[in-house]
């Protein structure tokens, strides 16, 4: 910078400045290096009597850059005012702007802009919308402007990816990458393959995620911290601990994400131990942890049921790393205790809280209640959730099966109608599976698969051989007023057990059967499926909403702690 002053005290007693040429490219210099200001790249924007397109432009871009967002629109205003007209180097700058700052009302202004300058057909313009709808969670117009184009190169193909991504729809990302390679026009770039790792982390794609390895390894020369963290993530939560462990061992440097991802995997999995080990080398490293990494590693004690563990870690935030324990935390705090059965104590903990105890602490010590069968507490909880005006239906659902189970058909009965007056449905719960590189779905009870003959014959030949291993259905499970014949028959119909069939039908002997769950899974389907892995010889790893649950030979790595 005290170089680049210098010159520009020479340019200004020379008499260059007045020269546009040499104007433009002082402010260039200084507004997009590295090393530049943009206050001082201001003040020499400042000076030119009648900036034109490119000094905008440029003043523009070095905004967006040091993510000054605001003062890019504003400039973008005052080039209007002026009567400046833009080009196709404007409008990417401010949609990237406009993503940044979730700004969809001006983002649409400037796509009318576009329109009216004749630059909708612009590759570099089209990918930058198709950017800009993503981030602003517009999926369809992102859709509608990717399906317009004449051409495409591999900058369309990531935006539309992670356009997808970023609005959570991963079988769509999946799909769109699927057409992509179809396609065969571009070699997939390294964004592009960390939106699809993302894709097949939550879709517990592990073939596919594997692949998408191998094509990282074979198209990009050597992967960042960012990549080679996004790949750990995504073995951990498809069930491959050991790989991703192995992955984090080898790598030359982490970060604090690194670290992050590592002990929330390992805690997923019920490794609390290895967990607080990895956390203890962080320290060990020189990296201070922040509040991420602290609901890490109380996430992994609560998992493990490591209070005494969870309590010194919780204590050690504000005292050793000066981090002030968040709403989060004590969500952590009061799930540790429930878990473990401490529910007064867990209560006693919300009402001395310095922050106001949300929904989601109150739902912690509720799914707490229910799995102790603490009604009292229970009721509590529920009370305050609706002091809040939670309008969760799961809220409903756990005091309701809490009833159930006490058979307090009527208050059952207050519950469901008071979750109708108020328009609140349960999410159904469904399990995905993943056969020969494609992802399939089953809900509850699924009638509408198209091999659902098969699967419901496979799911009574395995009722068939589960009789002789002792089992008998948990229809304390289902929580209806309803006679035991119903009960069995609801029990035999989950989506775990449809997955588990369909896999059993669709995969060689020995092929290990992973599943992916959105709700927590029941007792019975734990059982049932500890005596599935013995019967057919099969690893099946099942992750919930809460863990993995890693079966074989008749044993779970949970060790009936959930």
């Amino acid at each position: 910078m005290e170089e680049f002053k210098q010159a520009h005290a020479q340019v200004l007693k020379c008499g260059f400045f007045w020269n546009s040429f040499c104007a433009s490219n002082l402010v260039a210099t200084c507004a997009l290096s590295d090393w530049g200001s943009m206050d001082y790249a201001r003040s020499i924007f400042r000076q030119i009597d009648q900036p034109g397109t490119f000094e905008f432009n440029t003043m523009i871009r070095g905004y967006v850059n040091v993510m000054n967002l605001q003062n890019a629109l504003f400039l973008y205003c005052e080039m209007l005012e002026r009567g400046i007209e833009s080009d196709n180097f404007t409008s990417p700058a401010l949609l990237k702007a406009c993503a940044r700052l979730r700004s969809i009302e001006e983002g649409m202004q400037i796509h009318g802009h576009i329109f009216k300058l004749g630059l909708e057909g612009d590759l570099f313009v089209q990918n930058s919308l198709i950017n800009m709808y993503g981030k602003c969670g517009k999926i369809e117009l992102s859709c509608s402007v990717f399906e317009q184009m004449d051409r495409r190169d591999v900058a369309s193909w990531s935006a539309i990816v992670a356009a997808h991504a970023s609005s959570g729809m991963w079988s769509d990302c999946l799909s769109v990458f699927g057409e992509m390679s179809r396609e065969g026009s571009c070699r997939p770039e390294e964004s592009i393959l960390v939106s699809v790792l993302s894709a097949c982390t939550h879709l517990g794609a592990l073939d596919l995620g594997r692949c998408t390895h191998v094509s990282l390894l074979r198209n990009i020369r050597e992967m960042n911290v960012t990549v080679q963290t996004s790949l750990i993530d995504m073995y951990v939560k498809c069930g491959l601990i050991e790989k991703g462990l192995s992955l984090f061992q080898r790598m030359v440097k982490k970060n604090q994400l690194s670290y992050s991802v590592m002990i929330t995997g390992l805690a997923m999995h019920g490794r609390g131990r290895e967990a607080l080990q990895v956390f203890s080398d962080m320290l060990e490293e020189g990296l201070e942890p922040d509040d991420v990494v602290c609901l890490g590693v109380l996430s992994a004690c609560t998992h493990a049921g490591l209070v005494d563990e969870g309590q010194r870690c919780f204590n050690r935030m504000k005292l050793e790393h000066g981090i002030e324990p968040t709403i989060q935390h004590y969500g952590c705090m009061v799930d540790l205790m429930g878990r473990a059965g401490m529910l007064n104590e867990a209560l006693e903990l919300i009402r001395s809280m310095p922050i106001q105890p949300n929904d989601v602490v109150w739902r912690s010590l509720l799914s707490a209640c229910r799995v102790h069968q603490n009604l009292k507490i229970g009721e509590i909880a529920a009370k305050s959730l609706g002091e809040l005006n939670s309008s969760n239906p799961g809220d409903y659902v756990l005091l309701s099966n809490m009833y159930a189970r006490a058979q307090r058909w009527e208050d059952v009965a207050k519950i469901r109608t008071e979750m109708i007056r108020k328009g609140l449905t349960q999410t159904p719960g469904f399990s995905l599976v993943e056969v020969e590189r494609k992802i399939y779905k089953f809900v509850s009870q699924d009638m509408s698969h198209p091999q659902c003959e098969g699967t419901y014959e496979m799911i009574h030949q395995m009722e068939w051989q589960l009789k002789f291993e002792g089992y008998s259905p948990d229809t304390s499970q289902v929580l209806f007023d309803v006679d035991e014949e119903e009960k069995r028959q609801r029990l035999k119909a989950h989506s775990q057990k449809l997955a588990m069939a369909f896999a059993l039908i669709h995969t060689s002997q020995g092929t290990p059967i992973r599943i992916a769950r959105n709700l927590r899974m029941c007792n019975d389907c734990h059982t049932y499926t500890k005596l599935i892995s013995i019967i057919y010889q099969r690893e099946i790893t099942v992750r919930d909403r809460n863990r993995f649950h890693h079966f074989k030979d008749g044993r779970c790595s949970c060790e009936n702690y959930w």
